[in-house]
């Protein structure tokens, strides 16, 4: 039995509520090993003048919810004397910070506020993976992880227990007497021999999650890790490569069994009346797995769930498997609707008929779908977003979202917009829903940023409507007092 304590942090973009995998992982694997911990969580405190959700709900994506229904509500306190007010309690050995590009920062000031303690301080997550030069070189980073984390950072607290010598640790770069100690990866986790994720470190009010304005008891349940395709606004190419190199496949599937015990394990410990499937691609896997999976859920689990996958993985006979689960909701990346540009630029090589095709299948069935697209990759135009508009305009969905390109760390996209010129490899990202940061002289922030919150109109509204659309596209008072407008007939024609 260990004494050690660690402290996780979780910088969490504001009322971002879907509960995240990777640190419930961490904890299951820590505990299980006896090793204390606690999770500061920034989710429910307001870091930003506006939620994803709520902006969402303004670019027509989402439809109205109100969390508070359920007793989710905003912190009053403050932030960082809630957590210094933590680390003094539970005065913890380690604190671990889990980051993406979008959210390094916060973590970061989290810990600059205790950097007087001198607690040992690792940062793992895509961030350090793809940008580790970057991430060892922060003042408050000791260490960092690169990849899985599970079997890395748990070596990381045993061998700092027993004051043992930290710079020989597979997957773990670290400093040590004003040298970085970079190490190799070691193999991927057997997934199916990881203990049950641990949820129980969040707050219970967390496990609430808006979907299409029903408030559900969610869970998510991890089937696999990494994904087979190469989208190269994505950083799972890359994580694939990272482990290629090692002679290591990333991808990898639970087994059905697993992921049923999984299942009953989660419903039952958290209350669940509603499942995430959190796979980058649910129809990645044979169809013999496909037809098991789908008997047994139907037979044992049967609660609602929402999945991803892709427009050419779609056959009716798939979407019967999902209709005899219960599937109560389907997204879709179509990303962008020039079929050239996607093959060229995204890697993504379904053709705009087998898209179309695809969506009759699913108008078919009894599953609503979201579909997700992209606004501002590098060398986008507007007479291109068009093409992505138009594309939607041919196919039927419950709900359309447009997001903004993000040049996150690992993606090959990032690297071409660098080469473009039309990234600063300083630039610091924002999120999939507030603003583009490349520049690009053909396609300004500011008309990317009129497009995304006006895409559904486009998409939905008769063409009569579109020289009122273009004025809603603008980012002042008279854009403002339009887009107020068209969205009130919006929700009311195409948005009960």
């Amino acid at each position: 039995m260990t004494n050690l304590k660690v402290l996780l942090i979780y910088p969490n973009l504001q009322m971002v509520n879907l509960l995240p995998s990777n640190i419930a992982a961490l904890s299951a694997y820590l505990k299980k090993a006896g090793v204390k911990v606690k999770l500061f969580d920034t989710t429910l405190y307001k870091t930003a003048e506006k939620s994803v959700d709520e902006i969402r709900v303004e670019h027509m994506q989402l439809r109205p919810f109100n969390l508070e229904d359920k007793g989710v509500s905003y912190k009053k306190t403050d932030v960082f004397d809630d957590f210094v007010k933590l680390v003094n309690e539970f005065k913890p050995d380690i604190i671990g910070i889990s980051a993406t590009d979008d959210t390094v920062y916060l973590g970061l000031e989290l810990v600059s506020k205790v950097k007087d303690k001198k607690i040992q301080t690792v940062m793992g997550g895509i961030y350090p993976t793809f940008a580790p030069d970057e991430a060892i070189n922060h003042d408050l980073v000791d260490s960092i992880c690169i990849g899985e984390g599970e079997e890395a950072f748990l070596e990381y607290c045993q061998k700092f227990e027993k004051n043992q010598p930290l710079t020989d640790i597979k997957n773990i770069w670290t400093k040590h007497n004003g040298k970085i100690h970079k190490n190799d990866l070691r193999k991927p986790i057997d997934l199916n021999k990881l203990p049950f994720e641990d949820f129980t470190v969040f707050e219970e009010k967390r496990i609430f999650r808006p979907m299409q304005g029903n408030i559900m008891r969610m869970v998510p349940i991890c089937m696999d890790r990494g994904c087979p395709y190469s989208c190269s606004f994505c950083a799972a190419p890359s994580q694939r490569k990272l482990y290629l190199n090692y002679g290591c496949k990333y991808f990898r599937l639970k087994t059905i069994d697993r992921v049923i015990e999984e299942l009953k394990y989660q419903i039952e410990k958290n209350k669940a009346d509603y499942i995430y499937f959190n796979s980058e691609t649910f129809f990645a896997r044979k169809e013999d797995y496909l037809e098991e999976f789908s008997r047994i859920y139907a037979k044992e689990i049967d609660l609602p769930f929402w999945c991803q996958t892709r427009p050419e993985t779609i056959t009716e006979k798939r979407l019967k498997l999902l209709e005899n689960m219960n599937c109560d909701r389907m997204s879709i990346g179509l990303e962008h609707g020039n079929e050239e540009f996607r093959k060229t630029i995204l890697k993504k090589h379904f053709t705009n008929k087998q898209a179309i095709n695809a969506f009759k299948l699913i108008e078919k069935s009894t599953i609503p779908v979201s579909v997700n697209n992209v606004m501002g990759f590098p060398d986008e135009t507007r007479k291109l977003t068009f093409d992505t508009i138009n594309l939607n305009r041919k196919i039927t969905a419950d709900s359309i979202n447009a997001f903004f390109f993000v040049p996150y760390h690992g993606t090959p996209l990032r690297e071409y917009a660098i080469k473009r010129g039309y990234l600063d490899p300083k630039a610091k990202p924002d999120s999939l829903m507030r603003s583009s940061i490349l520049k690009m002289p053909q396609f300004s922030a500011d008309e990317i940023k009129g497009l995304v919150r006006t895409f559904p109109l486009y998409v939905k509204m008769p063409k009569s409507y579109y020289d009122k659309i273009k004025i809603a596209e603008q980012l002042n008072e008279k854009g403002d007092e339009m887009l107020a407008e068209l969205r009130d007939i919006y929700f009311d024609r195409y948005f009960h």
